[in-house]
């Protein structure tokens, strides 16, 4: 890989990093821990989310017009996902073992956790917990997609892409045909580093 990009990649991940590290600073900032998979507050923390929180009534009265009539049209994205998340889930489960690709964990892009917070009422928990849900299912399917497109097609665009998944930095440069014949076989079996990374759960 040239050695720019390879750098850039290299910033990539260290940002990354960092972006962990300082997450993890807002959870001891905001008194909370996740203890098998639940978020525990601190008690006084949790009388405070109470009072905050908004009644459903005044909740629903106070809604603006657009949002209640866009509602079943939010909502009607809900089916697609979930057949989305089926078919895909299956795809790796028989596909992936016979190419040596390590699985994706799906436990580690689909994280439905607002429930937890005292300061949301029911409709707000709802509405999170689905967009939780299904944010998680298009990360968690970019992964599998972006391990699969390094197994069969690993080479980077011509044009400036809006977003790469993780593998791309794996990929060969646009045009570079003979890296391509050579290094082809060699790249798609390039996952040792996915073998770590997920035998091991997030922390959040």
């Amino acid at each position: 890989m040239d050695d720019r990009l390879e750098s850039i990649f290299r910033s990539i991940r260290e940002l990354r990093n960092e972006l962990s590290e300082e997450l993890e600073k807002k959870r001891q900032e905001f008194l909370y821990d996740i203890q098998e998979k639940r978020v525990r507050f601190d008690e006084a923390v949790k009388a405070q989310h109470k009072q905050l929180s908004t009644n459903v009534f005044r909740y629903i009265f106070g809604a603006e017009i657009r949002h209640i009539v866009t509602v079943p049209v939010i909502w009607s994205c809900l089916l697609p996902a979930l057949f989305l998340d089926l078919v895909v889930s299956f795809y790796q489960f028989v596909c992936f073992p016979l190419y040596g690709i390590p699985k994706v964990k799906r436990s580690h892009y689909i994280v439905v956790d607002r429930q937890y917070l005292a300061y949301l009422n029911i409709i707000e928990k709802i509405n999170c917990a689905f967009c939780g849900y299904f944010n998680g299912v298009i990360i968690y399917v970019q992964e599998i997609a972006g391990r699969t497109e390094q197994y069969w097609c690993p080479i980077k665009h011509a044009r400036t892409i809006g977003a790469f998944h993780n593998r791309y930095e794996n990929f060969i440069d646009y045009g570079n045909g003979v890296r391509y014949r050579e290094e082809f076989q060699e790249i798609r079996r390039r996952f040792n580093d996915l073998v770590e990374n997920d035998s091991q759960d997030p922390k959040a």
